[in-house]
């Protein structure tokens, strides 16, 4: 991060639009500040086009005087229930510009629910209601104090020291509007910070009021821990305050370790799981593709069995997981469209290219692979390559070479299926018997006729409709067909 004077903060903030704000508060006599994420993300270094303003007075009457300085450029939304009003306007190099407004307010809740009791307040009690000091810097826009930084709660302090932690109690803040517990892992995991002690310690004692939050909000901010860089840290954080296991009991189940008779024991699968998914993301920013990484091992604890001979086997949980999938996109309010479905298949196929890889690689294993992976099958081996944690050097790089072999048998396959796919069934030798001819340039137009035709699809590679065309085409160039072309390929 880096530290700013009031002073740069006015030269960072020297915008039309900002001072447009400025000018308008001004005019109305209120006093006006920039809020939250923008400034936040100002120190960080991070752009941002959240832009919150905060009106001491009424945000909705700023933003009205606000769209007719602007015109008919400006279009403005008025939410009278929640006191807010926004304003969106192109400006002249072609952004688009959106800014919310709302009063400086003070809050209230009632236990069981997250909608607050809103009253008017002081830009005091307005930061006091924001979810952590990081969020609760403020920066005037009135040209008297302009560029100037209001931070009662050391939020600079705190993202200096890379710490999460709440204004004022922070029992009282998750207590009040359970969903900050998840704000507050999600702000960790971005930004790689540190839960600060008392603030995790009260995720733990309020954990179980994530209850009264809407699958729709969970599943925003799981998604948002899943998008994050390193995303097994968010998983990790909500695990070790037991969220996890209250949103997403299917994964919390794979934490454990058991023995055998003989004392032999298996892999912890959650951390497996972590490994996994941070493999994943080092590759691919697929949000899909991710949740099917967190999900590919969910069917194990269903599935696994003590064998004498082989151990701890976990046979058949792929296809068992596969089955869960649905469950849980339902649950969690995730979309149940091809998303759910592409997830289900993957992890449904995920240990089909480790069984082919740990085996002779044949071209009939692979097409079946291609066959049932379809359009997936990169991001299924993307999936299957991040599956290898093993801690066994050697046998992890014997099948992450293997995994190599079958990505070029997967290349070579695809190549040579798709011109035998785009071939035609009749080739030039064929025709220059038909007509008897030898070669020759009209062996090459007729050949290039077939091959357009079918490329364009314009008929299916198949023999007789080809064969039609072919005569037809032969006919309009004045050439025969030779008599015993039709004995010769029955013979």
């Amino acid at each position: 991060m880096k530290l700013y004077s009031d002073e740069e903060l006015s030269k960072i903030l020297d915008t039309p639009v900002f001072h447009l704000i400025g000018q308008t508060a001004d005019q109305l006599g209120v006093e006006c500040y920039v809020v939250g994420g923008y400034v936040r993300d100002i120190f960080l270094e991070r752009p941002s086009n959240d832009i919150d303003v905060v009106v001491v007075g009424s945000g909705i009457k700023v933003a009205q005087a606000l769209k007719e300085r602007l015109g008919r450029k400006a279009f403005l939304s008025v939410f009278k229930n929640f006191g807010t009003a926004q304003v969106k306007f192109k400006e002249k190099g072609g952004n688009i510009i959106e800014v919310e407004f709302v009063g400086a307010r003070k809050e209230s809740y009632q236990r069981g629910s997250r909608k607050p009791i809103v009253e008017d307040g002081t830009l005091e009690d307005d930061q006091n209601r924001r979810d952590f000091t990081i969020n609760a810097l403020a920066i005037c826009l009135n040209a008297s104090r302009y560029g100037e930084l209001v931070d009662p709660f050391d939020g600079l302090y705190d993202m200096e020291d890379g710490i999460i932690r709440t204004p004022l109690d922070p029992d009282i803040t998750f207590s009040d509007d359970p969903l900050r517990m998840l704000r507050c892992v999600r702000f960790a995991s971005q930004l790689n910070f540190f839960i600060e002690d008392e603030t995790f310690n009260a995720l733990v004692r309020n954990k179980e009021r994530i209850k009264i939050i809407s699958g729709e909000r969970i599943q925003e901010e799981l998604n948002k821990i899943l998008m994050s860089k390193v995303p097994s840290k968010g998983l990790y954080d909500l695990h070790r305050c037991g969220l996890l296991q209250l949103i997403l009991p299917e994964l919390t189940a794979l934490d454990i370790i058991e023995k055998g008779p003989n004392g032999r024991a298996h892999k912890n699968n959650f951390y497996h799981t972590l490994e996994v998914l941070d493999n994943v993301a080092r590759h691919s920013d697929n949000l899909w593709l991710r949740w099917a990484a967190l999900l590919h091992d969910v069917g194990k604890p269903k599935s696994k069995r003590w064998e004498p001979l082989a151990g701890w086997t976990f046979h058949n949980h792929n296809f068992i997981g596969a089955k869960m999938t649905p469950e849980i996109f339902r649950r969690l309010k995730l979309p149940m469209d091809t998303k759910m479905k592409y997830v289900q298949k993957l992890v449904d196929l995920h240990m089909r290219p480790i069984v082919i890889a740990d085996e002779i690689v044949t071209d009939s294993a692979v097409r079946r692979l291609i066959n049932d992976a379809g359009d997936d099958i990169d991001d299924l081996m993307t999936l299957c390559e991040a599956d290898i944690t093993s801690k066994n050097e050697v046998r992890k790089r014997q099948f992450l070479e293997n995994f190599r072999l079958v990505r070029e048998k997967l290349s070579d396959l695809k190549e040579r299926d798709f011109k035998r796919l785009l071939q035609p069934v009749i080739d030039g030798h064929e025709i220059m018997q038909m007509f008897n001819l030898q070669q020759s340039p009209k062996v090459g137009i007729l050949k290039q006729t077939l091959k357009n035709a079918v490329l364009d699809n314009v008929v299916p590679n198949e023999r007789e409709p080809l064969m039609a065309l072919l005569e037809k085409t032969a006919a309009e160039m004045g050439l025969h067909k030779n008599p015993c072309s039709d004995a010769l390929q029955n013979n």
